[in-house]
């Protein structure tokens, strides 16, 4: 071996060992990095939408966080907003589950038709309407023909139904509402088509709360809220359905057995047979957990309705 040949190769030995003093962190690296990917990745949420009737928010809030102790996996967002939002956001497809407080309108199947929408309806619920005032009105009870003369505007003062001499605050609710749209229907309309509105005086409120905060604060008011909104801060009128009849106070009981004149189905609708988690999430809310939730809150018990 001459001088040059020796040379190279101690060259080659010094190279080599360099290129191994620099291998140990890249192995390091990639070593911890193997051994990441190979963990299980943690399962994904999985989101149901749910949108709609401020009637149903509550209910609806309380089946989500009931549900999601058990199925952690399941994110449910329940939002309200009026029956009709709901009922859009199900056709635009931006909800899993659209709740509303009446049945969809022609016109809206019409449209979710167009669209590629096969609205399927469920009854989760039966409500009753309760009309309220306030605790210092001494009125206690009203007759339909004098809740659609009220609500349309013909009689504005306390005293024509045997009250104070004062002027009648109205309030209702918002024209998003299914609640809004019922009561016109039922009460205002009387069940037929006389062709009446709601006074132009009338004060729109966007939820349920909002009527029964307003009218627990001010002792000219009356409006209208779902069953499961009723507390002993305000009270509740009972109503006399047909002429001689007898007079009715809101409760699950006279929903139940039909003796209350204001009583109303409330709705669950999908696109189609749900599938996956949303049919899992509403066969438990009309099962017999969430339909406990359903007594809990104030409601009577629904039922399973075929195709709307």
């Amino acid at each position: 071996m001459n001088a040059g040949t020796a040379v190279r190769r101690v060259c080659l030995v010094v190279a080599a060992c360099l290129t191994l003093a620099g291998c140990p962190p890249d192995r390091q690296e990639t070593s911890g990095t193997h051994a990441t990917s190979e963990q299980p990745p943690a399962e994904a949420a999985t989101g149901i939408q749910v949108k709609g009737s401020d009637t149903l928010l509550q209910l609806g809030q309380r089946c989500a966080e009931v549900y999601q102790q058990s199925q952690p996996e399941v994110q449910i967002a329940v939002t309200g907003g009026g029956s009709g939002t709901g009922i859009a956001a199900l056709i635009d497809g931006n909800c899993d589950i659209a709740n509303a407080s009446r049945q969809m309108k022609d016109e809206e199947t019409k449209t979710a038709q167009e669209a590629g929408v096969n609205p399927r309806q469920y009854v989760v619920a039966y409500d009753g309407i309760a009309v309220i005032v306030n605790k210092q009105n001494r009125l206690e009870q009203l007759t339909m023909p004098q809740l659609s003369d009220i609500f349309a505007g013909r009689m504005k003062s306390w005293k024509e139904v045997g009250g104070e001499d004062a002027e009648i605050v109205l309030l209702i609710r918002d024209t998003a509402s299914g609640t809004h749209v019922y009561f016109k229907e039922a009460v205002v309309n009387q069940g037929s088509k006389l062709g009446l509105e709601y006074a132009a005086e009338a004060l729109p409120q966007v939820s349920n709360q909002a009527i029964h905060d307003v009218v627990m604060q001010n002792a000219q008011a009356i409006g209208y809220i779902g069953l499961g909104y009723l507390d002993d801060a305000v009270k509740a009128v009972k109503v006399v359905g047909e002429e001689g009849g007898e007079a009715v106070a809101p409760s699950i009981a006279s929903v139940k057995d039909g003796s209350y004149p204001i009583s109303r189905a409330l709705y669950n609708y999908t696109n189609g047979e749900p599938s996956g988690h949303v049919r899992d999430y509403l066969s438990w809310c009309l099962g017999n957990e969430g339909q406990t939730i359903v007594e809990e809150i104030g409601f009577v018990p629904g039922e399973t309705v075929s195709e709307g």
